[in-house]
C-alpha cells in the first residue's frame, strides 16, 4: 500500500497507540499540538506522530482524518474539520450513538468528505492487546486495509452508517454499564454494613462477580470520559423505544467518580464507594 497521510485527532491513549500502529505500517500520521497538554505531546512524540501544530495544517495535508476524542466533542470536532474544507475520508471512531454518528457524517459529507462510521472495542492497541475496529460506510474497506498486520483488527460490517456505532453502543451498554451497576452495589453494601456477607454469597452463587465488582478501581481514572458515553447509550435506547434510565444512572455513577481523573494510581475500592455514596 502506498504511504498515506493521516491526521489523528486527538491522540489520547487510544489515538496515540492507533497512530503508532499506522506509523509502523509506513504511513505518515499527523496531529495538532495547539491547545493540547504536555502529556498529549509526549504520547504523540513517543508514538512517532508528526506535529502539524494546528488543526488546519493537519487536515489540509491529510488523506484521512481519524477522530478519536471524548464522545461529547465528536460533533464539534467534525464541524471544525469540515470548516477546513476537508475532502478526504473522515473516520469517526468515537463512542457515540447511531444518531450522533449520522449527524457527524452529514456534517463532513456536506463539506465534501467521505464518511466512515467506526467503533473500537478493546483497550489501546499495544502488544498483547485484543482490540477490534468495526467499520461501515462506502469507504470502510479502504480504512480496513490500513490496519492489515496491525494489532488492531479492522472488521467491515454490513449495514448503513450507524451500524458500527450501534455495535459499540451495545457492547459498552453491558461492559461499562455493568461496571457502574456493580460499583453502585458495592457502595450500597458498604453503607448498609453487609459487604462481607455479600462477597461471601457471591463467592458461592456468582463466583466471578467479586473480582468483576472491583474493576471500577482501575476504570475510575477514565470515568470522566464515560459520562457522555453512557448518555449516548441512553439516547440510543430512547431512540429505539427502550427504557433509557439505567444508563442515565450509570452516567451519574461515573460523574461521581470524575474527580479521579489523572490520579497517579487507581483509587482504592473504599475511596470509590465513598465518592459514590456522597449526597447528590
Amino acid at each position: 500500500m502506498k504511504q498515506l497521510t493521516i491526521a489523528m485527532l486527538h491522540p489520547g491513549e487510544m489515538g496515540a497507540a492507533t497512530g503508532a500502529g499506522l506509523v509502523a505500517r509506513g504511513h505518515r500520521v499527523l496531529w495538532a499540538s495547539a491547545d493540547r497538554s504536555a502529556a498529549t505531546r509526549k504520547r504523540s512524540e513517543d508514538a512517532g506522530l508528526e506535529d502539524a501544530e494546528t488543526l488546519a495544517r493537519a487536515v489540509q495535508a491529510a488523506d484521512i482524518v481519524f477522530s478519536v476524542c471524548p464522545p461529547h466533542a465528536a460533533l464539534d470536532q467534525a464541524r471544525a474539520v469540515a470548516a477546513c474544507g476537508f475532502g478526504g475520508i473522515y473516520v469517526d471512531a468515537n463512542a457515540v450513538s447511531p444518531e450522533t454518528t449520522r449527524a457527524v457524517g452529514r456534517v463532513v459529507e456536506a463539506a465534501g468528505a467521505s464518511y466512515v462510521d467506526a467503533g473500537i472495542i478493546g483497550p489501546p492497541p499495544l502488544p498483547g492487546a485484543s482490540v477490534r475496529l468495526y467499520l461501515c460506510g462506502n469507504k470502510a474497506a479502504n480504512i480496513a486495509a490500513l490496519f492489515e498486520g496491525c494489532i488492531m483488527q479492522a472488521i467491515v460490517i454490513e449495514g448503513a452508517v450507524g451500524a458500527a456505532s450501534a455495535l459499540k453502543v451495545c457492547f459498552a451498554a453491558w461492559n461499562k454499564g455493568a461496571t457502574a451497576l456493580l460499583a453502585g452495589i458495592r457502595a450500597l453494601a458498604e453503607q448498609e454494613g453487609v459487604s462481607a456477607a455479600l462477597l461471601a454469597e457471591w463467592s458461592i452463587s456468582l463466583p466471578e462477580i467479586p473480582k468483576r465488582s472491583e474493576v471500577v478501581t482501575v476504570s475510575a481514572r477514565k470515568a470522566w470520559r464515560w459520562i457522555a458515553e453512557m448518555e449516548e447509550i441512553a439516547a440510543s435506547f430512547e431512540a429505539a423505544g427502550l427504557p433509557s434510565g439505567f444508563h442515565l444512572a450509570a452516567a451519574d455513577i461515573y460523574r461521581r467518580l470524575e474527580g479521579f481523573k489523572d490520579t497517579a494510581k487507581p483509587p482504592s475500592l473504599r475511596a470509590v464507594t465513598a465518592a459514590l455514596s456522597r449526597k447528590a
